[in-house]
């Protein structure tokens, strides 16, 4: 017979025990795997459903999107809706991509126009980070075109932050093209507000440049929430190709985690040799196996 004094006992002894073990209690840890959208583009294009069900069934659980700037829509659908299309197949959109809209004047959806209802539909759709895609030709320029976008992505942040979102940047390799003896992602980072602006670290691109990313995150330690993932093949055109069949040394770089800040990855591979998720299928496995 269970008395209450030791049933009181026995609910002592286990609080205890949790308490000094807390681990053993606790549900396993999710292991996320992300991917961007942007390989299988064409077919989120014309059957966004099917597609996010087969890349749910490959093993990714989180996405970044690609589409908002124009329609300020997620794949022809509003924030609710894709939400919970993406629920239903157990994936979650940590992150969704934007342009700056300097170049485009009447697109909405940019961080230059209608940056407010961009900002709404992404904690609408449950998004964690808003991400500064790219920078077209017309809106690099000189050192100090690209400082004033810096401080220009602070002030966007800014907006973000009120929502409860972080904004980043995305590179490609032309921010590492030396101006008057300076490189135009150093002048970016220095001109930014940490707080509003972050970095969402294409390792791919940054390998291109010829730049090494541990020395980046031992410079700016904390400032790279979100990375990502796609290899480069041993070739001299250096082209996109699966992760794990390419020369970037994704395990040192991954050892470096902590010291970036990073929270969340995409695999992503912007050119595929066939069948988008097949090569996604071959990411995912080394990845699982090799990386997380």
């Amino acid at each position: 017979m269970t008395t209450r004094r030791s049933f009181l006992k026995t609910t002592a002894v286990a609080s205890a025990g949790l308490l000094l073990a807390p681990d053993l209690f606790a549900a396993p840890k999710k292991t996320l795997i992300g991917t961007q959208l942007y390989t299988v583009r064409d077919l989120m294009a014309s059957d966004p459903l099917g597609t996010l069900a087969k890349v749910a069934k490959i093993g990714f659980n989180t996405v970044e999107g690609a589409t908002y700037t124009g329609t300020e829509l997620f794949y022809g659908m509003p924030a609710s809706q894709f939400k919970n299309v993406l629920s239903d197949n157990g994936l979650e959109m940590i992150s969704n991509h934007y342009l700056l809209g300097e170049q485009m004047k009447d697109a909405k959806g940019t961080v230059s126009n209608d940056w407010q209802k961009a900002v709404d539909d992404a904690a609408e759709a449950g998004l964690k980070y808003m991400v500064c895609a790219y920078l077209f030709d017309n809106e690099r320029g000189t050192l100090d075109h690209y400082k004033q976008t810096a401080e220009k992505l602070s002030s966007a942040g800014e907006v973000a932050k009120k929502a409860g979102l972080q904004l980043c940047y995305h590179n490609h390799n032309f921010e590492f093209i030396e101006q008057d003896g300076k490189l135009p992602y150093d002048v970016m980072l220095q001109n930014s507000d940490p707080n509003y602006l972050k970095m969402e670290m294409d390792i791919y691109w940054i390998y291109k440049a010829k730049q090494d990313p541990i020395a980046i995150f031992n410079k700016y330690p904390g400032r790279f929430p979100l990375w990502h993932v796609k290899d480069m093949d041993n070739t001299p055109k250096q082209m996109f190709t699966e992760v794990g069949a390419g020369v970037i040394p994704f395990k040192t770089v991954f050892a470096q985690a902590k010291k970036a800040g990073m929270k969340y990855f995409f695999n992503e591979q912007d050119v595929c040799p066939g069948d988008p998720l097949v090569s996604m299928i071959k990411s995912y496995k080394y990845i699982k196996e090799n990386l997380v």
